[in-house]
């Protein structure tokens, strides 16, 4: 049996990490609370976004558009979207292991990863990583999206990708994250929108307007999943952390069971010791 001295010792070192965990665990649900709104909104601007996009797929003047139809695939871009720290559950592996599987179908993959997880794992799996985002924190998402939307176009309108990818976790409540891999571009309608004639008159010129649309449509196309992403790894941080926070309880109380248990024995030996010193 552990002496009550080390028992104490690993109650103290347990009720620290508790005291931790349940720390974690407040910030985790206060991020994903302020999170909500901005997601909703989001969202919002994306759905609308993504029904004008959608319009241009029957207008034949605009039929070759590279943004619509490409010529041939040789290379394919992936945006993967992981964080920089662990302790969320499966988050992170659930999407990785995603966007891995759709990579191994045979293309010629370039990643950009956001995370420092997303990063670590592309890059022991040896594959081609030609940018990195980390430490991004919410508020810079917007400017961040921008950024990457620009070296997303960038590279596709020089013909060096001709497809692009998103894997991230979509954020459909508390206890329900899932991974998906969506292309970005070029653009693919599976809408009710892209059944409807677009007798829209475009000043000057509709490919002026596309060429802008697909510029807003990217930058919300990213800013939405790292939205989501964020919303889905405070959720899996916080559900972590409150399964860390009732095993922790678990530990505790059978620490002190053990206490007691040691600490009742060695006075039950004290108590013997005497009695047979005096007997003696």
């Amino acid at each position: 049996m552990s002496s009550g001295k080390a028992i104490r010792r690993r109650l103290t070192s347990v009720k620290s990490t508790q005291k931790i965990t349940k720390a974690m665990n407040m910030v985790a649900a206060s991020r994903l609370q302020k999170n909500k709104t901005n997601l909703i909104t989001a969202r919002d601007f994306f759905i609308q976004t993504t029904k004008i996009i959608n319009r241009f797929k029957n207008r034949e003047d605009i039929s070759e558009n590279i943004f619509l139809n490409p010529e041939k695939i040789n290379s394919t871009a992936y945006l993967v979207i992981t964080s920089d720290r662990g302790l969320c559950g499966g988050y992170n592996t659930n999407v990785m292991e995603k966007a891995l599987c759709h990579m191994n179908e045979g293309k010629n993959e370039k990643i950009i990863a956001i995370g420092l997880k997303g990063y670590d794992y592309f890059s022991k799996q040896g594959k081609n990583i030609m940018s990195r985002y980390d430490d991004m924190l919410e508020s810079d998402f917007c400017e961040e999206s921008e950024h990457i939307k620009s070296l997303l176009l960038e590279l596709y309108t020089s013909g060096e990708i001709d497809e692009i990818y998103i894997a991230y976790t979509k954020f459909e409540s508390v206890l329900t994250h899932v991974p998906c891999v969506k292309k970005i571009l070029p653009i693919e309608s599976d809408s009710e929108d892209s059944n409807q004639a677009d007798y829209m008159k475009y000043e000057p010129e509709v490919t002026f307007f596309l060429d802008y649309a697909i510029s807003m449509y990217v930058s919300a196309f990213i800013h939405t999943a790292l939205l989501e992403s964020f919303a889905c790894e405070q959720a899996a941080r916080m559900l972590s952390m409150d399964t860390a926070v009732n095993n922790a309880s678990d530990i505790l109380e059978k620490l002190t069971h053990s206490y007691n248990r040691s600490r009742q024995a060695a006075i039950t030996q004290e108590i013997s010791e005497v009695i047979s010193n005096r007997r003696g």
